[in-house]
């Protein structure tokens, strides 16, 4: 029987990458001078990973006891630099991979993310990828000088105005506008280049963009809201999505049905739409793995990363009971209605965090590599696609490299499902085929 094939991404931050692993933890040394993520981009290219996916934030967390101590020891949300100056760094080193940074439609101008896309899109020969996220850190307010986040409706109201501003400027320059004539001392065709005079609730601009169009015409977009707001969102929008494995199988098949359906209600082939599956492999030759554990500083650090995620100081909680059906997330609100759904269900707040962390049991990603690529094939087959995007989760130290690029992939290209060789230059020529 034939398996279905998908795509692989990597995903991790621009900062310390090994931190919370069981050893080895200072690898990567010195990594804000970006060659840890050189070396690592290589060797994702080398076994044809679709992409290396960079998460950020705008903040030094006090959410978690109402302190930055938490943040800062563990190493969370800081010390961490701006994606988008790496990848002009790592696309000069590699030719295929695509490379995705993620960036807020709550802080950035449009204008001024637009360019800078457009940009990095034709430095990296058309591998640009956009993150899109409406953020949801008050302390990332503060800093911005806003009072607080605006409410999640409305951050999505002003990110759909976002995106249709930015790809408006994106298309301002028609295709061939560069002509580059020199007997008629041409450089760009002036009827090729518009204005677009956007004006919305929230954003306007006069337009066109000032920079020539890119490879891609606009980066790759990828979204990760699990909200019903968030989902709409991506469906109308994103070119990828990036979706937990939460609670199993079941769970991942309702959400991909659910994210078709909207993608055609907003007249989209749900083809176009890429979900990628985000999981945690441990690659171990146990004669009988477990599921991964945490030391009690690794809870503490997770404790510290969801409080944040949820703008909710989670330590106020019993970690040992279900969170109560009263907590009120100002944060990421999608995944604490599931998390009370969770605790409704009989399963306390420290065994949800765990499945929020590091995926459902149900799964088999601890073991063998044999086991792991297997169970990952039957998972693949059973959902139907499209992509799994592996995480490193700060633990990306030699060991947990060498075991994904150097054992489950081969092994997963060995069974057929994952690509031997890029069918495209860009970085949507190659999502669109494998």
């Amino acid at each position: 029987m034939a398996h279905t094939r998908f795509h692989l991404g990597y995903f991790t931050k621009f900062g310390p990458p090994a931190w919370r692993a069981d050893s080895d933890r200072t690898f990567g040394g010195d990594w804000w001078d970006g060659r840890y993520f050189v070396d690592l981009a290589k060797r994702l290219e080398s076994r044809y990973f679709d992409f290396l996916f960079l998460e950020d934030s705008l903040n030094v967390s006090r959410t978690y006891k109402n302190s930055m101590d938490g943040d800062l020891r563990h190493a969370i949300y800081s010390p961490k630099h701006d994606p988008l100056q790496l990848l002009p760094f790592l696309a000069a080193s590699t030719e295929r991979l695509g490379l995705i940074g993620t960036a807020s439609t709550t802080f950035y101008p449009p204008y001024l993310l637009a360019r800078l896309f457009s940009t990095l899109d034709s430095l990296s020969g058309g591998r640009a990828g956009w993150n899109m996220v409406t953020s949801s850190e008050t302390d990332a307010a503060l800093n911005f000088g806003m009072e607080g986040m605006p409410p999640p409706v409305e951050r999505y109201d002003r990110a759909d105005e976002f995106v249709e501003l930015a790809k408006a400027l994106w298309g301002s320059w028609e295709a061939g506008a560069v002509v580059r004539d020199e007997a008629a001392s041409m450089y760009t065709d002036p009827s090729k280049v518009k204005p677009i005079n956007y004006v919305g609730k929230y954003h306007r601009s006069r337009g066109p963009l000032n920079t020539a169009p890119s490879p891609q015409g606009y980066p790759v977009l990828g979204q990760a809201g699990a909200s019903d707001r968030g989902r709409d969102f991506a469906a109308k929008h994103a070119d990828l999505v990036f979706a937990l494995t939460g609670n199993g199988i079941e769970e991942m098949k309702a959400l991909r049905e659910d994210m078709h359906a909207r993608a055609r209600r907003f007249g989209r082939d749900p083809r176009e739409l890429k979900i990628f599956w985000a999981a945690f492999v441990n690659i171990t030759d146990e004669p009988a793995p477990t599921k991964r554990g945490f030391t009690d500083a690794q809870f503490e650090a997770i404790l510290a990363w969801w409080s944040t995620f949820f703008d909710l100081d989670l330590s106020k909680f019993d970690l040992d009971q279900p969170v109560p059906d009263d907590a009120s997330a100002l944060g990421h609100t999608s995944m604490m209605t599931q998390l009370k759904q969770w605790g409704r269900d009989g399963m306390t707040l420290r065994e949800g965090l765990t499945v929020l962390a590091l995926g459902s049991d149900e799964l088999g990603l601890v073991g063998n590599v044999k086991q792991v690529a297997s169970n990952i094939v039957a998972a693949m087959d059973e959902v139907g696609g499209d992509g799994l995007m592996l995480l490193s989760n700060d633990v990306g130290n030699e060991q947990f490299i060498s075991s994904v690029v150097d054992q489950l992939v081969p092994e997963l290209q060995e069974l057929g499902v994952v690509r031997t060789s890029y069918s495209g230059t860009t970085l949507r020529e190659n999502l669109r085929n494998l």
